[in-house]
């Protein structure tokens, strides 16, 4: 484990902690329960898990919501049961990357409690507070993504906060030096219990504009690409020039890569939710900004060959030096398995395409990050309005249902209670539909989608061509996406990725003459020449 760039070759898995495995029975998944299935992660591998909040927090926003920086929420267990974790983590070859929440906090975390109450005191500068406007309305048009203005009003200091999120969230004022001191503490609590890096939260939200602008209005035929939230959504309606993706973000960003220099083969990836990849490289290029960044691009349901194509060689292209990071699901998206086939939450998605979906995130070039169960190609669950938890999906239902559908408890065996993952009621439903789709069922299928993530994981690991080559697309009619990756320095084979995005066959329309296709379960074996067919979902994978 002693490579510095182990990051740029790597793979990261994330594990959203409540819905992972619950050790203690209590329905809620806990950091013993990570520990317990290290081995899993570790069996796919992958080189880094990236675990979600599990901090002390009201669970307003189920833990990024955080009320104290350096602790362990009694959910999920203890400091020392985190010690456990990067200790078994370590003896399995597997970094630990931990989630940090930057730009706001809980509104019961101590500092907002102080800077509430005064607009003098150590603590009065620390959140982003303004007086209204002469009628008392906010200080501007700024919105919050959960709904309504970004204002809340605080009777005590008769002024405004700001919360990008939740009123329950509010904004950090990273513009004041002592506020970014005390972050950059923070980072170095976890990285001095052993941790290999971070995961940056919201990372754009980070600064504002001092004077806050209002925001201008959308063009309503503007191009949906990228990071938006829902069309049932008010926010939707501003570009977002002044609240967020600020220049002023980069200086503490070089702050928190100093930190990180103190601790060898360390790295971080950015969280940037915007419309292009110009952000997200702004944070990343050169040596003294962050490692990895990803954006929202392919978090969406623009399942389509020329707009992929335009993705990834945009972010390339504008990236430079920098290195992108690439998701296909989170926690806050619908499962790929269900947005990119179109088939409706509750419902089998098709294996052929949770196959294609894998394929094409561990082929691009960077750092693929996999989602806890993409490796099984679970579907999106369809929740109930009576069993949602999400307090965004409660505000905007039925148009947007919110992020429960992606967080369902993992199902491990298929004749367990709870499918393994714990002994007591889950915090939210196991859908059924998950039931054939289990760890232990697709263990002894050697077709299955986890059984592909492996086998195509290890493979990965032995091309440089895949692992840090460039990449050039060719051209082809949709639906067929098809793209060839070199090695730098001619180190390796050049691989050629073919992709067929329809359910439906579709001719290759890649000349394969040449080519040797790589022999995997799932894969195609064309006939050489350009007139092969390929049938719905197909993939090949060949070498030159």
């Amino acid at each position: 484990m002693a490579d510095p760039d182990w990051w740029r070759h790597g793979v990261l898995y994330q594990v959203y902690p409540r819905s992972f495995a619950d050790a203690n029975g209590d329905g809620v998944g806990d950091l013993a329960g990570i520990t317990d299935r290290l081995p899993h992660i570790a069996s796919l591998g992958v080189d880094a898990v990236w675990i979600s909040p599990f901090y002390p927090s009201p669970m307003k926003d189920f833990g990024y919501d955080v009320s104290d920086y350096t602790g362990v929420h009694p959910l999920f267990g203890t400091l020392d049961d985190f010690d456990r974790l990067v200790a078994r983590a370590r003896s399995l070859d597997l970094r630990i990357i931990v989630d940090l929440v930057l730009s706001h906090t809980s509104d019961a975390h101590p500092w907002f409690q102080e800077s509430r109450t005064s607009r003098t005191g150590p603590y009065a500068d620390w959140y982003v507070w303004a007086d209204p406007k002469p009628d008392g309305t906010p200080p501007n048009n700024w919105l919050s993504i959960f709904g309504g203005p970004a204002w809340q009003w605080e009777a005590r200091r008769e002024q405004y906060y700001l919360h990008n999120f939740l009123a329950a969230q509010p904004d950090l004022n990273v513009h004041n030096p002592a506020v970014v001191d005390a972050l950059m503490e923070v980072a170095r609590f976890w990285l001095d219990r052993g941790v290999s890096g971070f995961r940056l939260d919201a990372l754009n939200f980070l600064t504002h504009d001092p004077e806050l602008r209002d925001n201008p209005a959308r063009d309503p035929d503007a191009d949906p690409a990228g990071f938006r939230v829902s069309p049932a959504n008010p926010y939707d309606r501003q570009v977002h020039t002044y609240d967020r993706s600020r220049p002023s973000t980069v200086p503490v960003l070089e702050r928190l890569r100093q930190v990180l220099d103190d601790y060898p083969q360390t790295t971080s990836v950015a969280e940037v939710a915007e419309e292009t990849p110009h952000t997200a490289a702004s944070y990343v290029t050169g040596t003294t900004r962050l490692h990895m960044a990803y954006s929202f691009d392919l978090l969406n349901d623009r399942f389509r060959a020329p707009y992929i194509r335009r993705v990834v060689e945009d972010t390339v292209t504008i990236f430079g030096d920098g290195w992108p990071c690439w998701a296909l699901s989170n926690h806050d998206v619908m499962r790929v398995a269900s947005r990119w086939s179109g088939t409706p939450p509750g419902a089998l998605a098709p294996p052929e395409l949770a196959r294609l979906a894998m394929t094409l995130l561990l082929t691009l070039p960077g750092t693929p990050c996999l989602y806890q169960g993409e490796e099984l190609g679970l579907p999106e669950a369809e929740i109930p309005f009576a069993r949602l938890q999400d307090p965004y999906g409660m505000a905007f239902w039925p148009k947007f249902k919110g992020r429960d559908g992606c967080r369902t408890p993992m199902p491990w065996r298929h004749d367990a209670v709870n499918f393994g993952f714990g002994t007591g009621d889950p915090w939210l439903p196991l859908p059924g539909v998950h039931a054939d789709l289990t760890v232990d069922r697709q263990e002894a299928d050697p077709r299955s989608p986890l059984t592909f993530t492996r086998l195509l994981i290890a493979y990965r690991k032995r091309q440089p061509a895949l692992t840090g080559g460039t990449v050039r697309f060719r051209d082809t009619a949709e639906p067929v996406l098809a793209f060839e990756r070199h090695p730098r320095d001619d180190a390796g084979a050049v691989h050629v990725v073919i992709l067929n995005l329809s359910p439906d066959p579709a001719p290759a329309g890649a000349d394969l003459t040449g080519l040797t296709p790589l022999d995997l379960p799932g894969l195609v074996r064309p006939p050489g020449g350009d007139t092969a067919d390929l049938p719905g979902y197909g993939i090949v994978i060949a070498t030159a």
